[in-house]
């Protein structure tokens, strides 16, 4: 995945052919041409879970006619980290009482949402033009963990110096 900067705050990827367009909010000093990546994040779990509700749904030969997912946002007491997310699915009028269960393990399924619980360990490497990749005078290596394998606090990178 490339990660392009087309102008102003937008930011944009460039991933097996197709184009995710990014940009902040007018009120973030963006132009607000395209969603925020926190607005794509979002809709990265909405999405997730509704390809499981659709398949689970497709594989049983269940009618989708009026299935829909939302998805609702607790924020925590200072108002900016996200607490909780609510993924409500709106069933189909006719959607089998048997298969209520299933469908939200299925959803529950989402590997978005497993990779937020589990997630992976991010590497972050500056590398100055025309400088091979591995060598170590031309990268800043920060490496982030889950805070129980490191002992860590969690916003702080493994080998931060201090």
């Amino acid at each position: 995945m490339d990660i392009r900067f087309p102008g102003g705050l937008r930011v944009d990827a460039l991933h097996e052919g197709f184009w995710v367009r990014t940009d902040q909010p007018i009120g973030a000093g963006g132009a607000g041409a395209a969603p925020s990546p926190f607005d794509l994040f979002l809709a990265s779990i909405g999405t997730c879970a509704g390809f499981y509700a659709l398949r689970f749904c497709q594989q049983r030969n269940l009618d989708t006619e009026g299935l829909g997912l939302t998805l609702s946002l607790e924020r925590g007491p200072e108002g900016k980290h996200i607490a909780r997310i609510r993924i409500e699915i709106a069933l189909p009028a006719n959607f089998p009482e048997k298969y209520r269960d299933a469908l939200l393990r299925a959803v529950d399924q989402c590997a978005v949402k497993r990779h937020i619980l589990e997630p992976p360990v991010f590497e972050i490497a500056a590398v100055r033009d025309g400088a091979a990749a591995e060598s170590p005078d031309s990268r800043l290596d920060l490496a982030w963990s889950r805070p129980e394998a490191t002992g860590a606090p969690d916003s702080w990178p493994v080998g931060w110096p201090g």
